[in-house]
């Protein structure tokens, strides 16, 4: 006994040497909150204050994120966001009109977007174009397109994954109004479109995305989709559907695994001669 507790203390003595290096190392290679907090700061990036004039120059921002761009009245601003297959991708812009005092009368604002082939998208829903009167201070556009396919016939006109761009202008206005400093805010969201727009083929590559940030399911989406769910739910109820019908179908005196009465169990009587008694022939027994 006296030997298993020097074996014992002498085994504690060398784990507590050996641990304590390690966890020296360990703590000074924890960084401090402060130098933690600092680095999160550092990484934040602002968002943008400016709009392209072309297709060439569209500013890029990501899902999500609020950009904006002061322009003079009949200039053409340009955005680009990013939207993968799958995706259902909405463009809102609020634009903040010239005082009131120095318009001259109403002005028609109109909000287009272009798929990376430059292809004008026409707006599932949404109001994309939109009439501002002399009192009007601000005006909201809106824009939902169809949802993005992985791929498309060269005969259609279906989005593809790759880069949209987002242009705002003015429409119609009194040509006094032109160069009139105005206020642009946009901003590009999407949400999934369900599992029914997930099949076909699939593009090499998204289409004029190298400015913009890959969205976070990627540009092809995600493999798993509601698709899934109602494979799942469909299998295990036509499973228990199978089970509950055979179980209502099968024989009564079988369906809970009960033994029939006592009087059925014994032989039916037979002719003579069958081996069953019969006391007219003197074959009792």
């Amino acid at each position: 006994m006296r030997t298993t507790r020097v074996l014992g203390a002498a085994l504690l003595a060398a784990s507590a040497l050996f641990l304590a290096p390690a966890a020296a190392v360990a703590d000074d290679a924890t960084p401090t909150p402060s130098a933690t907090a600092s680095g999160d700061g550092s990484s934040e990036s602002s968002a943008p204050t400016e709009a392209g004039t072309g297709f060439r120059t569209a500013t890029a921002i990501k899902q999500g994120q609020k950009a904006s761009a002061t322009a003079s009245t009949g200039d053409y601003l340009y955005w680009q966001f990013p939207a993968g297959a799958g995706q259902r991708a909405t463009a809102k812009a609020k634009v903040t009109l010239p005082e009131a005092s120095l318009r001259h009368g109403a002005a028609t604002w109109q909000m287009d977007v272009f798929d990376g082939l430059r292809r004008r998208q026409a707006c599932a829903s949404g109001e994309p174009t939109k009439r501002a009167s002399e009192t009007d201070t601000t005006i909201t556009l809106t824009c939902t397109l169809r949802p993005v396919r992985q791929w498309a016939e060269r005969w259609s006109n279906d989005p593809l994954p790759g880069a949209y761009y987002l242009r705002l202008t003015v429409a119609d206005a009194p040509d006094t109004d032109m160069g009139l400093a105005a206020r642009a805010e946009v901003e590009a969201t999407a949400e999934s479109a369900g599992g029914s727009y997930d099949g076909g083929g699939e593009l090499g590559a998204p289409l004029h995305a190298q400015s913009v940030a890959e969205p976070e399911d990627g540009w092809t989406g995600g493999w798993f989709s509601d698709r899934w769910a109602w494979t799942l739910g469909g299998g295990v109820l036509a499973a228990l559907l199978g089970v509950g019908g055979y179980t209502l179908t099968r024989h009564p005196r079988n369906r809970w695994g009960a033994r029939p009465p006592a009087a059925a169990r014994q032989p039916a009587q037979g002719y003579p001669g069958q081996g069953y008694p019969d006391e007219r022939y003197g074959d009792v027994r």
